[in-house]
């Protein structure tokens, strides 16, 4: 699809768009964002590259899309401007500045919150030279390919998510990521939410779990819980489902936590740099 001045073309069969002739450094996109969102509603990811934006531009920016939160890991967001938030395995003194080995599972950002994000950006400023890709999933597509059956089994239940999970099943042996506060722990209790939810803009469904935050499905034994939700993350995480985006300085990532998940891959030397600073847009409570 093209308009004056803007082109998007897709990146995926499931999910995944590439936005170019933009500069959001610069004024005057304000009549061009119909258009960003129609095709971030489209696609669920957007890639636009080679935008070289400070903290504050992003955050101009990202405030088309809502209202900006802060992470509760307060220690990352940048103090000039808290909405933005260090994702980082850099580290002065000896300690890391950023949020290291985020999202090294897959997850769908503050689904632990009673208003989970509805937008994220994330802009890449450096990046290692090898490895380091975010993998997205349609939440979407995997709903649609679920049986009858089993979208009416899931309809009408909940599962509770809780920020504690990342850290119990996937941070436990990473030093540079001490146990979380009992202050930052009072910040985020465990939420329940509905295992389908209906997108608040397109009414598209989409299953809302995920490994990182999901603890359990209630109403449920703890045994069909564990089996529903490991058949739930294997069908949301088939090959087709996913786009994979290798970065490059200046990408701007942004993508809908209402209908994906998403997964930092590993597999680059953590002695180069991976540093990246982003923003969330609050969502609604999920429906």
């Amino acid at each position: 699809m093209e308009k004056p001045g803007i082109a998007i073309s897709r990146l995926a069969g499931a999910l995944g768009a590439e936005i170019s002739g933009v500069n959001l450094a610069e004024a005057g996109y304000d009549n061009i964002y119909p258009d960003i969102h129609q095709a971030f509603l489209d696609h669920a990811v957007l890639v636009v590259r080679k935008q070289d934006l400070k903290p504050d531009q992003l955050v101009t920016f990202s405030k088309k899309f809502g209202t900006l939160e802060s992470h509760v890991l307060e220690a990352f967001n940048l103090q000039e401007t808290p909405e933005v938030l260090m994702i980082s395995n850099v580290k002065e003194d000896g300690k890391p500045i950023g949020a290291i080995n985020a999202g090294q599972y897959w997850h769908s950002d503050l689904s632990y919150m009673q208003h989970p994000t509805q937008a994220s950006l994330l802009h890449a400023q450096k990046v290692p030279s090898y490895g380091g890709d975010t993998m997205f999933t349609s939440m979407t597509q995997a709903y649609n390919e679920l049986s009858d059956p089993m979208k009416s089994f899931l309809s009408g239940l909940t599962a509770v998510h809780d920020y504690t999970n990342a850290y119990d099943t996937f941070f436990c042996d990473i030093p540079d990521r001490p146990p979380l506060s009992e202050e930052v722990k009072s910040k985020v209790p465990p939420v329940e939410h509905p295992v389908i939810r209906a997108h608040p803009e397109t009414g598209n469904k989409a299953i809302y779990v995920n490994p990182g935050f999901t603890r359990h499905i209630e109403g449920l034994t703890a045994q069909e819980s564990r089996e529903i939700l490991d058949f739930l993350f294997a069908h949301c995480h088939q090959p087709h489902l996913i786009y994979r985006h290798m970065w490059a300085p200046g990408d701007l990532v942004i993508w809908d936590n209402r209908c994906t998940c998403h997964l930092a891959v590993a597999d680059y030397d953590m002695a180069e740099h991976r540093h990246m600073i982003r923003t969330s847009v609050e969502g609604d409570i999920p429906a």
